[in-house]
């Protein structure tokens, strides 16, 4: 396997604010990188305290509960944290664009347009007045006014929702998904908008390619071209490898620590389309079984992922096993006692590592 450092990696630690993190709240970080992935609740709060200075799981469960940041489906109709300023016009561009590609599975689950429109008002109304509402409690309101939530139509009834811009994924209440309803706000005409996607895409994730952004973005690729053609005067290319790569002229400095302990489906991976500057494609399968869809924490060592972790949370610690690809180097070791102290006092716990 590849063991030297990722110049790649390593300026996209600095770009996405792991390696140097400088926020100050929640919400700076998801308006910094446009989205953050959110399909795993517990882990995604700490990818929040990775690039929060000083921050702990707490604080990122009050920014959720006060409404700083906003969970959603968003791109590519997967769960990602948004600012509230962003959220509208983000919506307002790739909203349409899913819910047509959910046609097919709308037919498939007997879901037509007068289901779900009647479906989308019942759980509007049932979140007026700063109601917050379970996913049971949303479902039942449903059944009992004759539309079914079997198998799922239910999920798909409540995303309908969501990219109607009338709701969002509030705090998580004794384990289950809560909603309330979105406030209105400003939407952008659809090429700002894609401009403005552009920008916040490659100044928070560069060095990255014409076709990480059209994967990431879920655009065509001759939208993505003509964002990033009206971009190139605020950018520097990179060829490398016969590739082009894409970032601010600003170089960053260099990272403070050598490992980082990441979470699963954390942007530092999900956010390209082609990994393979940051993960040696043998590894592939341990970071993603059988490509299911689940993305394990990772660990990360000069900017290369060279293995996987997991917690386990004791009663009066936190247990990490660790998983490299290859035997760690002493300095390595040294490093990643000190991510594993970070990740404690992130939880409020001494770490145990196995």
């Amino acid at each position: 396997m590849l063991t030297t450092p990722s110049p790649i990696g390593l300026r996209r630690l600095n770009r996405q604010r792991i390696a140097h993190p400088s926020f100050d709240d929640a919400g700076q970080v998801a308006a910094w990188l446009g989205v953050l992935q959110g399909q795993d609740y517990l882990g995604t709060k700490w990818a929040f305290g990775l690039r929060l200075p000083h921050s702990t799981e707490a604080a990122i469960d009050q920014a959720i509960a006060a409404g700083t940041i906003l969970r959603t489906w968003a791109l590519r109709g997967t769960l990602h944290y948004v600012a509230p300023a962003d959220i509208h016009w983000l919506l307002a561009l790739i909203g349409p664009r899913l819910i047509a590609g959910n046609a097919t599975r709308y037919r498939q689950l007997e879901l037509d347009s007068a289901t779900l429109t009647r479906a989308v008002d019942l759980i509007a109304a049932a979140l007026q007045d700063g109601q917050r509402l379970a996913r049971a409690e949303l479902f039942a309101i449903l059944q009992a006014n004759g539309i079914s939530t079997a198998g799922q139509r239910g999920v798909y009834m409540l995303q309908r929702a969501g990219l109607e811009r009338l709701i969002y994924q509030a705090a998580m209440q004794g384990g289950e998904t809560t909603f309330r309803a979105l406030a209105p706000g400003p939407t952008l005409p659809p090429d700002q908008a894609v401009a403005e996607l552009a920008r916040r895409y490659f100044t928070s994730r560069g060095p990255a390619t014409l076709a990480d952004f059209a994967y990431w973005a879920g655009l065509r690729i001759t939208e993505a071209r003509a964002s990033l053609a009206a971009l190139q005067s605020t950018l520097v290319e990179d060829r490398i490898d016969g590739q082009s790569y894409w970032q601010p002229a600003d170089e960053p400095p260099p990272p403070d620590r050598l490992i980082d302990l990441l979470p699963g489906f954390d942007e530092f991976l999900l956010g390209y389309k082609d990994r393979s500057a940051v993960l040696d494609p043998q590894f592939a399968d341990a970071i993603c079984p059988g490509g299911n869809g689940v993305f394990y924490p990772t660990i990360v060592s000069a900017g290369r992922i060279i293995g996987t972790w997991k917690r386990a949370l004791k009663k009066k610690a936190v247990e990490i096993t660790l998983q490299p690809f290859r035997p760690l180097r002493p300095d390595e070791r040294d490093s990643l006692a000190e991510a594993a102290a970070r990740y404690g006092r992130f939880l409020g716990l001494p770490p145990i590592l196995t």
